[in-house]
């Protein structure tokens, strides 16, 4: 029998100092470790550069003479050069390329290669280059063949570069990677491809999609026996998913914009995302047009060399501001990036409208249609995405934030208008002609957006005086700096409660008096509050239908709380609504039994006396085995809070809780069982095994327990472990953290209940509660809560039934239906499906 022992048993979980100093700076660092272990990187970088230098290429790439023997496309591979495809991989078009491609190379080769390995990596390298080269450059000469205007742009087009390669390789490294980052990084490779594809539409970008397309069946091949499989996402990788695809959308146009010949099928309306100057011989065709249009064009012009060229990327800026709000599950970002959208698409619509008698008269309607449906498609798709993620984006801005934002982007609007109007008036006869009041409100719409919208607009008085062109370009300017600017404050504000000072009262109730063990949730948002008239005593419940459901027994003053559950019956009485505690202890279940009340036992509580815990004897064999075979493998408990939490700790935190979210490919539950929005609490700690490679393994969170203001006992709620790393870890962190609160004085900690699960107390079971008993068994192969309450049966725990009460047995199947919702509140059609093959397998 192996005892404890000083290094492994006996030894509490440390608290680490929190991380400070400069975040870039540290992650400079750490890139550079990485680098000097990436062999295969250093060596393509230095290969660049030094080929490149040695065939004067690091200025604007290889030389005509040069580029058909090292380039790959249709005319060097037309003339014999089967060579191209693998040498393209050591050259770049210029020295911006060189650059990008090198940082590309030294961040994410590294990466790749501790994966992979180093020849694996290198041979995916150059099998990426040679496929995506080859199949890119035959879908543009499958284009040419079919008559695509776009692709006959291209067809005379010689690539060089390793990035198509390195697109590839991504690919195929997502296969390695747990479900968030495998994610995110498939978003990434298919997204930057797409989108230089679809703008800049050069013939490097087909390469890269194809290489993409051929990198992800070699990695479906290679990795086959892993059966990864397509679950949807959390609602925290949702957004953040959706918010990488709208920033795609707006960053897009913005890189078009660095090219002078982007000619990508997404590209002939782009001005309306990102505004152009206008060329010498638009400005030309203008004034021959009429003297007026000549106006509108000079005018164009030195808009363009003033500080109001800034209002060019108007759209993409607010859609990069919006994306941020997606980010975080904002519904006002939400419904703002959907309006944003419906926008666009009108403009598009309005425009097919006004050319289409113009275009019918030369008999190019069609090409008119084809313009506007490529333009349509992008909108379109983020409208369709936005519906289908609807349900992500539910958290609501405080209303003291709402209002103040609507104060501040409203007062700006009517001051910039304003000034517009009155101070132009005032200037008027710097206008041509001289200005109106009228004619300055019509003109409104073209000072606050962007350039290229001007001649869709109605007419306005073109400034033509010092006075009046500062006015016009500073309206514009300084109203979307502020709307923006108070826009991405709101967004970056934390979501607080519902009931926010309602909350803070709840919370210093529970502090100062405690309650049961499962009191802290109340502290969760979807939580409200009822208060007895005294403000001594308050019930957490929500209302789904006409039940109002609570969360644990009622906190407060002791005699308070004895009195809590008829007031709160009463409170639901004149509302309409059936009153049901959910998980309360003996002492509601009386209170409630004295009103007539009927109970059900629905949980187990385990909960683990601290103060002579030992862990000694054969009972505690399991636990012992853990912590040693922790020791031995070098990993550590160590004490955070989410926040104060490193960086690389919080992000594979969220990796392995993602994994956990998606493997299962069934609903993630809610009410009474937290996730990673509960995690970001600072009175709820977090224990977390790592290895001597920071590397995560598992973690627990633990809610506290007060009395008298000062906690007395914790509360396990938070529980993932890494799919392949220590077996134990579980029951590593939970005989740590008994061990840590024993040193901190703690009277007990609670293993928390595990639903529809019961110990056998010898009992008669009603008919509920064979109901119940039968329910658990259904789910146990789903959610395997029997399984949870045999695991904390290792730790040796008082057992503490927890009941729901409620007043009517004819509102069972109600109250029924308000639980379920409760944990599972996001639960889509599909995956109810899936739950129900579960339950019927």
């Amino acid at each position: 029998m192996t005892e404890p022992t000083a290094e492994t048993a006996d030894k509490a979980p440390v608290r680490p100092q929190p991380e400070y100093g400069s975040r870039p700076v540290r992650l400079a660092a750490a890139a550079l470790a990485q680098l000097r272990r990436a062999p295969l990187s250093l060596a393509l970088i230095a290969a660049l550069w030094v080929v490149g230098a040695a065939t004067g290429s690091l200025g604007t790439g290889p030389s005509d003479a040069l580029l058909p023997y090292v380039g790959v496309g249709i005319p060097s591979l037309a003339d014999g050069h089967w060579w191209t495809p693998a040498s393209s991989l050591f050259w770049c078009s210029g020295i911006g390329s060189y650059v990008v491609t090198s940082l590309l190379l030294a961040v994410f080769g590294p990466f790749a290669e501790l994966r992979l390995g180093t020849a694996l990596a290198g041979a995916v390298l150059l099998g990426g280059q040679i496929a995506g080269t080859l199949l890119g450059t035959a879908a543009v000469r499958i284009g040419v063949s079919a008559d695509l205007g776009w692709t006959k742009a291209i067809q005379d087009q010689i690539a060089v570069g390793p990035t198509i390669g390195v697109f590839a390789l991504g690919a195929v490294v997502s296969f390695r990677l747990t479900a968030l980052w495998r994610r995110r990084l498939r978003l990434v490779v298919v997204l930057v491809p797409l989108v230089l594809m679809l703008y800049v539409g050069h013939l490097q970008g087909v390469q890269r999609v194809a290489a993409v397309l051929a990198g992800l069946a070699a990695g479906t091949l290679m990795h086959r026996h892993r059966g990864h499989r397509p679950h949807r996402a959390s609602h925290t990788e949702t957004r953040v998913l959706v918010a990488l695809t709208l920033a795609a959308a707006a960053i897009g146009p913005l890189v078009a914009s660095l090219y002078r010949d982007a000619i990508g099928p997404f590209n002939t309306l782009a001005d309306l995302y990102f505004s152009h100057v206008p060329s010498g011989a638009e400005v030309a065709d203008a004034c021959a047009e009429s003297a007026r249009a000549c106006a509108h064009a000079h005018s164009a012009v030195r808009y363009f060399d003033s500080p109001g060229r800034l209002m060019a990327a108007l759209v993409p800026v607010l859609l990069l501001v919006l994306a941020e709000g997606l980010r975080r599950g904002l519904r006002l970002a939400w419904w703002i990036t959907v309006l944003t959208e419906l926008a666009w698409v009108g403009v598009l619509w309005w425009l097919l409208a006004i050319n289409y008698d113009e275009f019918a008269k030369d008999g190019g309607t069609g090409l008119l249609f084809e313009l506007i449906g490529e333009a349509l498609l992008l909108p379109v798709a983020m409208l369709v995405l936005q519906v289908v993620t609807r349900l992500s984006f539910d958290q609501r801005m405080a209303p003291r934030v709402r209002n103040r934002l609507a104060a501040v982007v409203g007062t700006a609007l009517l001051v910039c208008c304003g000034a517009y109007v009155g101070i132009g008036w005032l200037l008027r006869d710097q206008y041509e002609p001289d200005a109106t009041a009228a004619g300055l409100a019509a003109g409104l719409p073209s000072v606050l957006l962007p350039p290229a919208y001007d001649e869709l607009l109605p007419d306005r008085p073109i400034a033509s005086g010092g006075g009046a062109q500062a006015l016009e370009i500073a309206v514009g300017l300084v109203f979307w700096a502020v709307a923006l600017t108070a826009l991405l404050t709101a967004f970056r504000r934390p979501v607080v409660h519902a009931d926010a000072e309602d909350t803070a009262r709840a919370r210093a109730l529970l502090t100062e008096y405690g309650g049961s063990t499962l009191s802290f949730i109340s502290t969760w948002d979807g939580n409200h509050y009822w208060f007895d008239a005294e403000g001594r005593a308050a019930v957490p419940y929500r209302v789904i239908a006409t039940v109002a459901l609570t969360t644990g027994d009622p906190f407060g003053e002791p005699e308070a709380r004895q009195r809590a559950v008829a007031g709160f019956a009463r409170y639901c009485d004149t509302r309409g609504w059936t009153p049901c505690f959910y998980s309360v202890t003996a002492d509601a279940r009386q209170a409630a039994e004295r009103l007539g009340w009927r109970s059900l036992q629905v949980a187990e509580d385990t909960v683990v006396p601290l103060p002579d815990l030992a862990f000694t004897g054969k009972k505690w064999q399991d636990i012992r085995t853990s912590l040693n075979k922790a020791g031995k493998q070098g990993i550590t408990a160590e004490w955070w809070t989410y926040r104060e939490a490193p960086t690389g700790i919080r992000d594979q935190i969220r990796s392995i809780s993602e994994e956990w979210v998606s493997d299962k490919g069934l609903p993630e539950m809610g009410f009474t069982l937290g996730g990673l929005a509960e995690l970001d609490d600072p009175a709820v700690r977090m224990l977390v095994a790592v290895d001597g490679d920071r590397t995560v393994h598992g973690l627990t969170s633990w809610m506290p327990v007060y009395e008298a203001g000062q906690p007395v006992g914790w509360t396990l709620d938070f529980m993932r472990r890494r799919s392949e790393g220590f077996r134990g870890v579980m029951e590593f962190l939970i005989a740590s953290a008994a061990l840590g609160f024993k040193e901190e004085g703690a009277r007990w900690l609670s293993l928390s209940g595990a639903p529809l699960a019961r110990s056998d107390r010898g009992e008669p079971p009603t008919a509920l509660q064979r109901m119940l008993d039968w329910m658990g068994r259904v789910l146990e192969p789903v959610y395997g809560f029997r399984s949870l309450l045999a695991f904390k049966a290792k730790f040796q725990p008082e057992y503490r039934p927890m009941y729901m009460v409620y007043p009517d047995p004819a509102a069972l199947p109600a109250i029924t239906r308000a639980i379920g919702k409760a944990y599972l509140p996001h639960m889509t059609p599909g995956q109810g499906v899936r739950l129900m093959r579960r339950l019927s397998a």
